[in-house]
């Protein structure tokens, strides 16, 4: 029940009841309900932004669940992208350099994805920067998976178009290692054994016994057969294509003549000790396009790797050459 309410009037000096109009009540009681509101509000912001509800803290639990997940996401990421990068460094330097194919360009390979707004629709939310880097590395991994088996597939066309190729390229020792006395020399800068002057040695010198068979390295056509009494004596030219021919000197004798063809491992003559020569072995070169290079890098077929190094070691020593 409301109280009564009275003032004091001074002229009558007694005290009168206050009676209020409809506007004051209605307006007083404006007033209490604003004030209850605006008190509801400030608990109501409080409550909202300091206490969280158990399902608030429910998903405040599942986006830090999410938020690592994420990070570990990444973390795999960046393995694959490592894992490919050593995929894609093969290729171009191996597989690629095998088939003389060009190796694919690097902008290429690392090219964005186009359109300004293709992330847009991931921005706004809290975690957006860890979920945005983390959609651009899954799409540049996406396309890099994807030029790299188009890349293969290539590769397998090379390899099955270029069999012949594969087959003419010198890949084998021309004298086996159970034939060999020891390497001689290798290729590169040699004392001559007559000479006695450092002079560049333009092939691999393998010393074994006289009649010693020698072996094509690679299918090919004999374009030369040539009996000297100096320089390379007795020797063989074998044109294998794709750029590719094999000298083999101071041969005893041959077993093949101009114009044959022959196959990889097939006997072409015999080891001997002739033009300038001070003992019985085998001069063996590799020429590409014109130019002699390091035969070494091609012996890959009937090596293992510790024969391969140990081919390397020997090969690079600074000895005297036999011819």
């Amino acid at each position: 029940m409301s109280r009564t309410k009275y003032r004091f009037n001074t002229r009558t000096l007694s005290y009168e009841k206050i009676e209020l109009g409809w506007k004051q009540k209605i307006s007083r009681s404006l007033t209490f309900l604003a004030s209850s509101a605006i008190i509801g509000l400030f608990f109501y912001l409080l409550a909202t932004n300091f206490i969280d509800s158990p399902k608030e803290k429910l998903l405040k639990r599942e986006n830090s669940q999410l938020k690592s997940q994420y990070e570990l996401l990444d973390k795999r990421m960046e393995q694959v992208a490592s894992v490919l990068e050593d995929i894609q460094r093969r290729d171009d330097e191996i597989y690629r350099v095998i088939f003389e194919a060009e190796p694919i360009a690097k902008e290429i390979r690392e090219a964005g994805f186009g359109g300004v707004n293709r992330y847009k629709k991931l921005e706004g939310y809290k975690n957006s920067d860890l979920i945005i880097e983390s959609a651009k590395k899954i799409d540049k991994l996406s396309k890099q998976l994807y030029i790299q088996s188009k890349s293969y597939d290539d590769v397998f066309n090379m390899a099955k178009s270029k069999e012949k190729m594969i087959a003419s390229i010198p890949a084998i020792q021309p004298i086996p290692n159970k034939n060999l006395k020891r390497m001689a020399s290798g290729y590169g800068m040699r004392m001559h054994p007559i000479h006695k002057i450092w002079k560049q040695h333009t092939g691999m010198d393998f010393s074994a016994e006289k009649g010693t068979e020698i072996y094509a390295t690679g299918d090919g056509v004999i374009v030369s057969v040539i009996k000297e009494r100096r320089g390379y004596g007795n020797h063989v030219i074998i044109d294998h294509g794709y750029g590719y021919q094999t000298l083999y000197g101071h041969m005893q004798k041959f077993n093949v003549r101009q114009g044959q063809k022959v196959k990889r491992g097939e006997v072409i003559g015999y080891v001997g000790n002739t033009g300038t020569s001070v003992g019985p072995h085998l001069h063996y070169e590799v020429i590409r396009n014109g130019e002699k290079i390091n035969p070494v890098n091609f012996y890959f077929n009937d090596l293992s790797p510790k024969e391969y190094d140990e081919m390397i070691e020997i090969s690079s020593q600074s000895n005297q050459s036999f011819d």
